[in-house]
């Protein structure tokens, strides 16, 4: 086994905002809370404590006794829980869609890392109990985002219409993707286990909110992780205050908007993830989830033909809070507001957008959580390992893009000198002696001279890239293997973690897989973590 790091901003695939956040930069320190590090979780323990009203720690122990209900579950988990109910215990957050099979590998590496963190705090501050929680995103109503994951280079996908919240659809239709993915997976032992595994959660589960919780805790119970839905009536009562003051006092849509052209105006490379709306819910019901909006007469909810007064929606909240639904911007305040939580554990993109959100949390007086990374991994074989060796490309030289890992290798490993910088050099020696000529002579014959070096400097360009191009050919097996091998880590031209399926790994691995991960991920470090391992 062997494990190194490398900066996320030298892999080439993470973006400036979050490049600058690890690195603390100056100017980003008004749009968070505390910079996560392990000494700054007693000052966020101390303000959390302050501010979390201990009334809701009841009802969120109550809605998960409910939620858990036939739900069989660890020794630990069962611990969490009970735990949850004390004024001493806080929680460490990562959310995720309900991909189908987990999705990206970067799922598992979401919750290791918040798992981990739990484990670190509770070493550093002995007196207090930490939670892991996994979020399900299950009023997300993006299908097509979540009905499929890739194995084998392949896109094993549920086909089937589908409308409103992902959590509340029904399985049915899922034995013919069982079908396809165990033909794909074939035998062995560790096959053999991931068709069971897919099979009792999609299989012998109603909706997909169910099979995503029995697959989550089938991975990550006996770590103790608590699994939060938020379509929860009790739960979502909490949120009617804050709801009115998105809905009819437009605070949300005001702090956001603020704070999105104040980040504009620190640089044009951040861009901007999401932009409020004017109301920050969706409606909810049945197999609706549509967007409410203001109009003249009133509050429509868009595409349908259900409209309220002011009156009537006010009346509706409070009666029905489980019909609103909160969007991108209102969801991380709901989940702050019902949970004891000191942190949120996401991808970069995650964390672009909960960047734009302090100022809203402040309007609301809740407190706004530590935001760290989740650990990003690449993990190769023993195999591949070798394989790299014998070409003497390092891990580090695949992060480079296709044209300059090819171009930098063949340079290196040419039986003849590529590089024609010295003729260069030389050339423009040459060049420098016909310019003191001709400044003594008609100014005209400068812009001769000039033209006459650009023309030949070109020239030996041309001439050095069809040299390396005929080398790429002459050395085109190697050019091959290194291809390959890049396509085997970086699918797609992209993070391993962005498209592989657990399953690929778990087939090579098999139940040592997720205890190795746990060793290998350290939330705390801030760093793209490389595993090679036999």
């Amino acid at each position: 086994m062997d494990i190194d790091c490398l900066p996320f901003k030298d892999t080439g695939y993470f973006s400036d905002l979050i490049c600058d956040y690890i690195d603390d930069k100056e100017d980003l320190r008004p749009f968070y809370n505390r910079y996560p590090n392990i000494e700054n979780f007693k000052g966020q323990l101390e303000e959390k404590l302050a501010n979390y009203p201990e009334d809701n720690r009841a009802i969120l122990f109550d809605a998960l006794q409910e939620q858990y209900k036939g739900v069989a579950i660890s020794r630990e988990t069962k611990d969490n829980l009970i735990q949850l109910k004390e004024p001493i215990t806080f929680t460490i957050v990562t959310g995720h869609q309900l991909n189908l099979f987990t999705g990206p590998l970067y799922f598992l590496y979401k919750i290791i890392s918040t798992i981990n963190l739990t484990k670190a705090l509770k070493k550093k501050y002995p007196r207090f109990n930490f939670v892991p929680i996994y979020w399900m995103a299950t009023e997300d109503h993006d299908f097509e985002e979540i009905n499929y994951f890739n194995f084998k280079n392949k896109k094993i996908q549920w086909n089937r219409d589908a409308s409103g919240a992902v959590g509340r659809l029904n399985t049915d239709g899922l034995e013919g993707m069982y079908e396809t993915f165990a033909n794909e997976l074939g035998g062995g032992v560790n096959a053999e286990a991931l068709k069971e595994l897919f099979k009792k959660a999609y299989l012998e589960h109603a909706t997909l909110a169910a099979a995503t919780r029995y697959l989550a805790n089938e991975l990550f119970g006996s770590y103790g992780l608590v699994i939060v839905d938020g379509d929860d009536k009790s739960l979502k009562k909490l949120l009617v205050p804050y709801a009115k003051k998105d809905i009819f006092d437009r605070v949300s849509f005001d702090r956001v908007t603020e704070t999105i052209s104040q980040l504009r105006q620190l640089t044009d490379s951040y861009g901007i993830q999401v932009n409020p709306r004017e109301i920050n819910y969706f409606y909810i019901k049945d197999a609706i989830r549509e967007r409410i909006v203001e109009a003249k007469d009133g509050f429509h909810v868009n595409n349908t033909d259900i409209r309220f007064s002011k009156e009537a929606l006010l009346e509706e909240l409070n009666t029905h809070p489980e019909r609103f639904s909160p969007n991108v911007i209102a969801r991380p305040l709901y989940q702050e507001i019902i949970l004891p939580n000191l942190c949120y554990i996401g991808g970069g993109g995650e964390l672009a957008y909960w960047l734009e959100l302090k100022a809203n949390f402040e309007a609301m007086e809740v407190t706004f959580p530590i935001l760290l990374p989740r650990n990003s991994a690449l993990v190769l074989t023993g195999k591949q390992q070798r394989k790299l060796d014998n070409m003497n490309l390092s891990v580090k030289d695949l992060f480079l893009r296709r044209n300059q890992l090819i171009n930098k290798k063949i340079r290196e490993i040419s039986n003849i000198n590529i590089d024609l910088s010295p003729q260069r050099k030389l050339l423009k020696e040459q060049f420098k002696a016909l310019y003191d000529i001709a400044s003594q002579t008609d100014a005209s014959f400068l812009g001769a001279v000039k033209a006459q070096e650009v023309k030949q400097l070109k020239g030996l360009d041309a001439l050095e890239a069809r040299l390396l191009k005929a080398q790429k050919r002459k050395l085109k097996d190697h050019v091959e293997r290194m291809t390959h091998i890049q396509n085997e880590l970086f699918p797609g031209q992209s993070l391993q973690e962005r498209n592989l399926n657990f399953s690929e790994l778990y087939l090579e691995y098999g139940e040592v897989l997720i205890p190795m991960l746990f060793e290998t991920l350290d939330p705390l470090k801030l760093e793209f973590t490389i595993r090679t391992a036999d």
